[in-house]
């Protein structure tokens, strides 16, 4: 395959696809066997070789998701979702050499409908981390690498695991400071399932190793996070969730298998997700920069973690359901004069047809009806103790 000279070999392995590797990763996608199967279920009745002709029409990678990706995209929204609103006001409308850091609820929709508010402000999609482990057919990491999206190596060994982070941290600076584009990273690996969402340590430090200074500050500031809040009204995998709790409850050494990893990408993307807001404050550096440099490089990475977590929990937008799940879990009424007694009907009625969704051996009603609870009431509570 032929590459650009200007991009650094070394990043060949993880980088996305450029536009002009576009129509020859199209080429190898339809050679897929696997891949044309699942493209001839989700097309219909539409021939293959129409969708595959009206591929040629694009040469760049913007033009692709424009013409591909965002009206798929579209289609499911519609269908699946109450409405979709956002809150860049804080981002300078010119601004695109930023990092999104965001709390993680779907797998691939919350990168997805990041890019699509983005090139509708006429700026350039979001580079986007996604773990190898999701990569489950080779036609799916030709997808994704389509969609700028960069690997993280998840399966390296212990030796393997401080290079690959170190080549993942200069990627990511690359693409901020070099081509000033954005570039978009979950704030732990994984999603937090109960949704406490907190910023891993872990994934400061890797964003922090491809610079040299030692000032901590200094090299997080350079790459200019903005906090960015994803809200769900409901989460389609959370039955999917409450089950693996249970599950590794009842199985310390339970480990989620690839077909659960597909399940729930699957469920993420065709289930009801309700309303949907996105917030983003702009960059916080000068934030980063105030704290005092003395002390431990671990102390100050996890104030900046805290304050990534604090923007992220004050633009959570605030539905019913997660007043009610507070108010259900705690046993209380300190949210009832918010939502009305149909809302609370409709939410339990909900909980109840999740939870009836869970097929495995002795389901515990209890555990994962407080489970469910649990994940609705996390995002409100965090809210109110950030203030």
């Amino acid at each position: 395959m032929k590459r650009m000279a200007d991009i650094p070999e070394k990043f060949d392995g993880i980088r996305p696809y450029e536009d002009h590797e576009l129509q020859e990763v199209i080429d190898r996608l339809f050679d897929d066997s696997s891949f044309s199967r699942n493209l001839k279920y989700l097309l219909g009745h539409f021939p293959l070789w129409m969708f595959r002709l009206y591929l040629k029409l694009f040469r760049t990678i913007d033009s692709f998701q424009a013409g591909v990706v965002i009206p798929w995209l579209n289609r499911i929204l519609k269908k699946q979702s109450g409405s979709l609103d956002f809150d860049f006001d804080a981002l300078a409308k010119d601004r695109q050499d930023v990092l999104f850091i965001s709390n993680h609820r779907d797998i691939v929709l919350d990168s997805a409908i990041l890019d699509r508010i983005l090139l509708n402000q006429k700026k350039h999609s979001a580079h986007i981390a996604i773990g190898n482990n999701l990569l489950i057919y080779p036609w799916i990491e030709m997808i994704v690498r389509l969609n700028r999206s960069f690997i993280v190596n998840r399966s390296a060994e212990a030796q393997e695991l401080l290079e690959s982070s170190r080549l993942l941290s200069e990627y990511i600076s690359y693409v901020i400071t070099e081509r000033k584009m954005p570039v978009w990273i979950a704030q732990r690996e994984g999603r937090a399932k109960d949704s406490n969402d907190r910023t891993q340590r872990s994934v400061l430090k890797m964003l922090a190793m491809s610079d040299s200074r030692s000032d901590v500050r200094e090299a997080l500031a350079s790459l200019h996070i903005c906090p960015l809040s994803i809200s769900y009204e409901y989460d389609p995998c959370d039955w999917l969730k409450a089950q693996e709790f249970q599950l590794k409850r009842d199985d310390p050494a339970y480990r989620k298998s690839k077909k659960d990893d597909l399940d729930n990408m699957r469920t993420g993307i065709s289930g009801y997700k309700g309303h949907i807001h996105y917030y983003t404050s702009g960059p916080i550096d000068d934030e980063i920069m105030k704290i005092d440099a003395s002390l431990p490089r671990n102390v100050q990475l996890d104030r900046i973690a805290a304050i990534i977590d604090r923007h992220i929990f004050q633009g959570y937008r605030i539905y019913p359901c997660n007043r009610i799940a507070l108010d259900m879990l705690r046993n209380s009424s300190s949210q009832s004069s918010l939502y009305t007694e149909e809302q609370k009907s409709r939410f339990i009625s909900y909980i109840d047809g999740q939870i009836a969704k869970i097929s495995i051996p002795n389901p515990d009603v209890p555990f994962l009806k407080n489970c469910m609870l649990t994940m609705y009431a996390n995002p409100l509570i965090n809210q109110i103790e950030c203030k």
